[in-house]
């Protein structure tokens, strides 16, 4: 019996195609921090942010205390703003506690890498389906 796409594999100087099937482990490349950068990292975000909150603190104290004397609405509106970068960077201090929690708990829940299996098939989309075909009667006699 004549293959249907014997024609074409001669015009392609192919000889009969087969099916291969190959493993392929992927390599993942992960940058690793270590704990010491971590620690460090956050001790030092964290004290940057306490000063600035304590910066902001007398900052707002100082021009509360000039909107009072002064009565110039533009001196309550810069009080307003402080109160909100003031308010601000205590948010940023308790998400970066957050994002340490996260950062510790996914170290104790890390799992194995992923293996990738990768098939290649050398071949007509007849005999792909021919083979799937088989592979899937093989799968529901079991």
């Amino acid at each position: 019996m004549k293959n249907k796409y014997e024609d074409l594999n001669n015009t392609f100087n192919l000889e009969n195609t087969e099916i291969v099937s190959t493993e392929i482990e992927t390599n993942k490349i992960e940058v690793k921090s270590s704990d010491d950068d971590v620690k460090k990292d956050y001790e030092y975000t964290r004290g940057n942010l306490y000063s600035i909150i304590e910066k902001g603190q007398e900052a707002l104290d100082n021009a509360l205390e000039l909107a009072v004397d002064g009565g110039q609405p533009r001196a309550y509106e810069v009080v307003g703003q402080l109160i909100k970068n003031v308010s601000d960077a205590t948010d940023k201090l308790l998400d970066l506690q957050k994002k340490l929690k996260e950062i510790e708990s996914e170290k104790i829940s890390k799992g194995p890498t992923s293996v990738t299996n990768n098939a290649l098939f050398i071949g007509s989309t007849a005999e792909l389906s021919k083979f799937l075909k088989s592979n899937k009667e093989q799968l529901q006699d079991k």
